[in-house]
């Protein structure tokens, strides 16, 4: 008789993208038993989460992980965050991620990542290169080299990533290319297609007055992390 093997089965892109749906307003990063497969043991059943850039996008996202541990919370302006933190009250609360990185590198899996766009690339490569899982929202980096880097370090350091297209990473889709790849529909010959974007007004003339940093907001760490 056959023994079965207790030997985690490898990970696929596919395989990780069916466990990290994220539908259009939620995300899922993967439970413990598949980051045991990629090499790393969870300390439970939940992943022990911190996000960077709660005071928007970050924490929408995040009130789709509260069924896993939220242990820590980095923002640059506590005022525009404080509806993250008062929802979370037991995660520790930071100003530069680079001090949470430090002090709860032994306590968290992964990382969440809904800065301004400027900093994601960063962000999420220092969380790479320490072993960390990460979720970068949209748009994942300012140039081709800092996407090319941001993969190199995924594969070097065999974690598992993903970036927040909520649009296009909703079941609808992949079951739309499921029906085209497997040739179910026949060849496709032409497609239409509408938006109703932008949603947002286009054009805005530049603001007549100034625009001063709130007193709340520490713009060094905004403005240049590193």
């Amino acid at each position: 008789m056959k023994k079965e093997s207790n030997k985690p089965l490898p990970i696929t892109r596919r395989s990780f993208i069916s466990k990290t749906g994220v539908a259009a307003a939620g995300i899922t990063i993967l439970p413990s038993n598949v980051i045991s497969g990629l090499g790393h043991k969870a300390p439970s059943d939940k992943l022990n989460i911190v996000g960077v850039g709660v005071g928007s996008m970050g924490f929408g996202n995040l009130r789709n992980l509260q069924g896993e541990n939220i242990v820590g919370l980095c923002d640059v302006d506590w005022k525009y965050a404080k509806n993250c933190f008062d929802h979370f009250p037991k995660a520790k609360k930071y100003k530069d991620f680079r001090v949470m990185y430090d002090e709860m590198g032994n306590d968290f899996d992964a990382v969440l990542v809904a800065t301004a766009d400027h900093t994601h690339a960063i962000v999420a490569a220092d969380a790479m290169v320490r072993g960390k899982h990460v979720y970068v929202q949209k748009p994942l980096t300012h140039s081709v080299y800092e996407s090319r880097l941001l993969t190199k370090l995924a594969k070097q350091h065999n974690v598992a990533t993903q970036m927040g297209n909520q649009g296009a990473s909703g079941e609808g889709v992949a079951k739309t290319c499921e029906l085209i790849w497997s040739g179910a529909i026949g060849d496709i010959t032409k497609v239409e297609s509408f938006t109703d974007r932008p949603i947002w007004p286009q054009g805005v003339n530049p603001p007549v007055q100034g625009q001063w940093v709130p007193d709340t907001l520490d713009w060094d760490l905004f403005y240049r992390p590193c």
